[in-house]
């Protein structure tokens, strides 16, 4: 059974719940028992040796499950706030995920438990501090470990209770250990995985929106509709350009506000009976080009596409990873000490969505500036300001909001991925940072729908500043509709920050 980001997307946000099939279930137990038998007269990492640099002694046989004990409890350190529960609700499917490969050698009973965790809302406290990324996310996979032992504390109801109390509650019984499950439990990149997993799917509905966006401002400049053109962006060859430009292509059905180059510009008979109203003195009155941040959504927004695309096959790769160590293999009888904990792919896949969200903020702020700067446009007042000028202020203070938080996510742009600090007694002498990467890429997404959602406020009040709401396509229509339900044409100067937090959760939740 395969764990894709449509099934994740439903069991995080539509209430489905996780079931596995038999054969999933017969190949963890097939891995299990070969583990047992395999291990009985065998040196194994973690099995009967110490972790990490630890691992050059032999623990004795009289000691092993309180060795599986002990690497959850020790581990269980971090600090900061607590991730929010469909983070830990989505890590916790990356871990069961993992398991479910059958290369981990882990009673059943304990894949079983885990998936009533994910299905009753049983979420383990886990603090946003403490992975390097490297032997995974040993610090916070252990906070999960420490609740699937019954101790510890979890988020359950809308409530945070002692995870004993509610283990009774549920009717469900801690784990118990019976090989390595210790060591499988807080081995691996299931917290960076599970984090980056809700991180694309919310960066893919802002490059849905920011794609909206580009064909809403393209109307309201009345720009010329050549900058999407199939002939234009096929010659590039990049495969989000041409995406991207066949999505406006498709919004932008039934705009009136759109104009054809070769009906105004390209035909001499139109120019000779328009004359006046296209040029004044040998100057064009509307820009022959518009503005980058208009024209240029394809070339922008293109490498956005890819890079997400990119993203999404090495996010389900991961989700469907064995990602502990050692991996136990029964096809071959052997057992392989290696080192798929290490969170590179994931670290480089956070950092490359981050920079990524980071130009798509960085695009919609100088959309913003456009709408808000009169001597640019040339078609709107000041802020969009449908008051009375100098006695109101339009959105003059949300620009400042904007620009601020778009600041905020250039400097959150330096990669993590090139960031790394031995440690361990240099055992981790070179460390990922993967979850540091998808936790601050978590940051960027939140700044970059605080940042759509002033621009579309702003969108909406330049179509009724030029009172043209009727001609825009119906796709950005139904968007122009959707924002005005939740705020009214600005006129005098009133607080906006209730309205944009209403704005924000219509961009999240549409």
């Amino acid at each position: 059974m395969k764990i894709d980001l449509g099934l994740l997307h439903d069991i995080l946000y539509c209430g489905k719940r996780l079931e596995w099939d038999a054969s999933t279930m017969r190949g963890i137990s097939e891995s299990y028992a070969f583990l047992e038998r395999f291990s009985s007269d065998k040196v194994i990492y973690g099995i009967n040796t110490g972790f990490g640099p630890m691992a050059q002694w032999r623990v004795a046989d009289d000691h092993l499950r309180e060795l599986q004990y002990n690497i959850i409890r020790s581990h269980a350190t971090g600090m900061g706030e607590a991730l929010d529960d469909c983070y830990v609700r989505a890590a916790m499917l990356a871990r069961v995920g993992s398991f479910a490969q059958c290369k981990s050698g882990v009673h059943p009973e304990l894949v079983l438990l885990l998936t009533e965790f994910i299905n009753r809302g049983i979420y383990p406290y886990i603090p946003k501090h403490g992975s390097v990324g490297a032997s995974g996310d040993l610090v916070q996979l252990a906070h999960i470990a420490l609740c699937l032992i019954g101790e510890g504390k979890v988020h359950y109801a809308g409530e945070w209770r002692p995870t004993k109390e509610v283990l009774e509650e549920c009717g469900l019984k801690p784990m118990t250990i019976h090989i390595r499950e210790g060591l499988s439990c807080t081995n691996g990149t299931s917290v960076m995985t599970g984090i980056s997993a809700v991180n694309l799917l919310d960066a893919e509905k802002l490059l849905d929106w920011a794609t909206i966006a580009a064909v809403w401002m393209n109307e309201i400049a009345g720009s010329y509709d050549d900058l999407m053109a199939a002939a234009l962006n096929e010659s590039r060859r990049h495969e989000g350009q041409i995406y991207i430009a066949a999505k406006m292509r498709e919004l932008s059905k039934g705009s009136k506000r759109l104009q054809k180059r070769e009906n105004v510009l390209y035909s001499v008979e139109s120019r000779k009976s328009k004359v006046e109203s296209i040029e004044e003195n040998g100057v064009f009155k509307d820009k022959v080009q518009a503005y980058y941040s208009l024209r240029c959504a394809p070339q922008i927004l293109g490498p956005i596409y890819d890079t997400l695309a990119y993203s999404r096959k090495v996010i389900e790769n991961e989700l469907n990873a064995a990602s502990d160590n050692p991996i136990v293999d029964p096809a071959t009888e052997n057992v392989y000490h290696g080192g798929n904990f290490h969170g590179d792919y994931i670290s480089l896949e956070a950092d490359k969505m981050k920079i990524a969200m980071v130009r798509l903020a960085m695009v919609s702020e100088r959309q913003l500036n456009y709408l808000c700067h009169d001597r640019i446009n040339g078609i709107l007042p000041p802020f969009l300001n449908m008051g009375t000028l100098g006695l109101n202020y339009g959105i003059q203070a949300c620009q400042f909001t904007a620009t601020s938080t778009t600041a905020e996510c250039q400097t959150l742009a330096m990669p993590n991925y090139v960031h790394s600090i031995p440690n361990n007694n240099d055992n981790q002498d070179i460390v990922s940072m993967g979850t540091n990467s998808a936790e601050l890429c978590s940051q960027v997404i939140d700044n970059c729908f605080q940042v759509l959602s002033i621009l579309f406020m702003a969108m909406a009040q330049a179509v009724d500043c030029l009172q043209i709401a009727d001609e825009l396509a119906p796709a950005t229509r139904k968007v122009y509709e959707a924002v005005r339900a939740i705020t009214p044409t600005i006129i005098e100067d009133t607080p906006f920050y209730e309205d944009l937090v209403k704005i924000e959760k219509y961009l999240r939740h549409e």
